[in-house]
């Protein structure tokens, strides 16, 4: 094959398939590979290219806090019941537009757990959006006084996960609490959320405020969750104490 037919298949955006023939011609595995054996090799390599670059934008776009996997979390310590972990690392609730919400102490893991579960439903090919609540709601009243507020909801809306971190961290003046029923009613029952807290559930209806809003999202977040309760040491304190320690010696 010569360089024209290269030059083509780099023209038509081919680069899977280029770059596998460009691989085989140097390394002369054409001549051992039958012509049926060739396009198959060469349209898997297309499907996995195009498949790369798919995963790597969606993540890119999800702006998760930790680069994430459920492979990395460990069991030993307990903090995690890899039972439950498991149930919800297939995606399964994603499909069946569920939440979930994760609780525990600061610094036990619930971020990591999230981006983790937020890698695998990317690599679902799942549209994933990860945002830290304090700032999501800042965000949101930018753009209410730059009238970009309805375009940020339309955006949030089209995620097939949308995962709020370390929500109740600051009880929810009246803007927001409008802004998280928007969502929370946008979303239910058309696609999942995932929200972590250092508060339990049970603390909840105190940080949103105003009952009758606060009872509306509690049911209609709370009502089909899955729920994983860590505990356990906080793993930053675990790590600062073996770096003193190091340090000492």
């Amino acid at each position: 094959m010569n360089e024209s037919s290269l030059e083509k298949l780099r023209q038509m955006h081919l680069y899977g398939m280029l770059k596998a023939l460009r691989t085989n011609i140097e390394t002369d595995k054409n001549e051992k590979l039958t012509p049926d054996e060739l396009v198959s090799f060469l349209v898997d390599s297309e499907w996995d290219e195009r498949y790369n670059r798919k995963l790597s934008r969606t993540i890119s776009n999800a702006k998760f806090r930790y680069k994430a996997s459920i492979e990395q979390l460990t069991f030993e310590d307990n903090r995690f019941n890899k039972n439950q972990v498991m149930r919800v690392a297939n995606c399964e609730f994603i499909k069946k537009k569920e939440n979930l919400i994760i609780t525990g102490s600061t610094g036990i893991g619930k971020s990591f757990l999230a981006s983790a579960v937020g890698h695998e439903a990317c690599s679902q090919g799942y549209k994933v959006l990860y945002q830290h609540s304090t700032k999501l709601f800042a965000k949101l009243k930018m753009a209410k006084a730059d009238g970009s507020y309805l375009k940020e909801l339309a955006k949030i809306e089209k995620q097939d996960l949308l995962i709020i971190d370390d929500f109740g961290i600051q009880p929810l003046d009246a803007q927001s609490r409008a802004s998280l029923m928007e969502i929370i009613e946008d979303r239910h029952a058309k696609a999942s959320t995932l929200l972590t807290s250092q508060l339990p559930v049970n603390k909840w209806h105190e940080a949103i405020g105003e009952q009758t809003i606060a009872d509306a999202i509690l049911d209609r977040i709370v009502h089909d969750a899955h729920r994983l309760e860590l505990k356990g040491e906080s793993m930053r304190k675990k790590r600062q104490l073996k770096e003193d320690l190091v340090n000492e010696k």
